[in-house]
């Protein structure tokens, strides 16, 4: 009997012991839940821009539009394009319209023209068609946006991997497809003096034919637009050839 009490005596020590212990140790903190708060970058405010009135557009010179547009254009290059408010410049452009420059540019999808030259509503006005041909309508579109409305510069901008420079090289017949072609095919005659391989799929020769159709069509416009050559001769404006490069998004200006 003496020994059980003992034993009992013992037990008892020992649950007093654990429970003291429990309750002096100190409790282990819990672990940190893992940072999940996403840093969101401020984005820049839009830029409240006015649009351009008659008398700022009399004030430029063909010069001044130009830079203008390079200076666009390297925004473009840089990622670090104006934040507009179009909103804005929707509601402002309905009173009317004066912009600085037209530009023909190919009908091709990839060439975002007033993004390119980091320019908004009311800035340019834009002529769109495959391999930046010269037609009447085009020739028309010209006259009205330079002799009419104002503007102080024409760009002729082509690109490089333009699919209907290389299709007028490869001689494609389709529908009226054919028609646009052939308004191309100077600019491939012109370019036989190239040293390489004359065919679509060498880039060389199809960016020479591309700048060639450029300058093609600026002689197109100067002979077939007596009023365009006479305001270009007079310097009230100038007609400009510039080649956008499809890979790294830059123009360059065709001397």
């Amino acid at each position: 009997m003496k020994y059980v009490n003992m034993i009992s005596h013992a037990c008892m020590v020992t649950v007093v012991l654990v429970m003291l212990s429990s309750c002096n140790s100190t409790p282990e903190k819990p672990k940190e839940a893992a940072d999940t708060t996403v840093v969101r970058e401020e984005q820049p405010k839009p830029v409240k821009e006015t649009v351009l009135t008659a008398e700022q557009q009399k004030a430029l010179s063909p010069d001044i539009v130009l830079q203008n547009l390079k200076d666009g254009n390297k925004r473009f290059v840089n990622n670090n394009v104006t934040a507009r408010d179009h909103s804005s410049l929707v509601r402002d452009a309905s009173f009317g319209q004066y912009p600085k420059a037209v530009i023909l540019s190919c009908l091709d999808s990839r060439i975002p023209v007033e993004d390119v030259f980091d320019k908004g509503i009311g800035d340019i006005f834009v002529a769109r068609v495959a391999g930046n041909i010269i037609n009447e309508d085009i020739l028309g579109s010209m006259e009205f946006g330079c002799k009419v409305s104002g503007a102080k510069l024409i760009v002729v901008l082509g690109h490089s991997s333009c699919g209907a420079v290389k299709s007028a090289i490869d001689q494609v017949k389709l529908g009226n497809i054919t028609i646009l072609l052939n308004k191309i095919q100077p600019a491939v005659k012109i370019s036989q003096n190239f040293a390489g391989e004359k065919t679509s799929k060498n880039e060389e020769f199809t960016n020479m034919v591309g700048r060639n159709n450029v300058l093609h069509a600026i002689e197109v416009i100067k002979s077939k637009s007596p009023i365009l050559k006479e305001m270009n001769d007079k310097g009230e404006i100038k007609i400009e050839g510039a080649y956008y490069d499809m890979k790294t998004g830059a123009v360059t200006f065709i001397e």
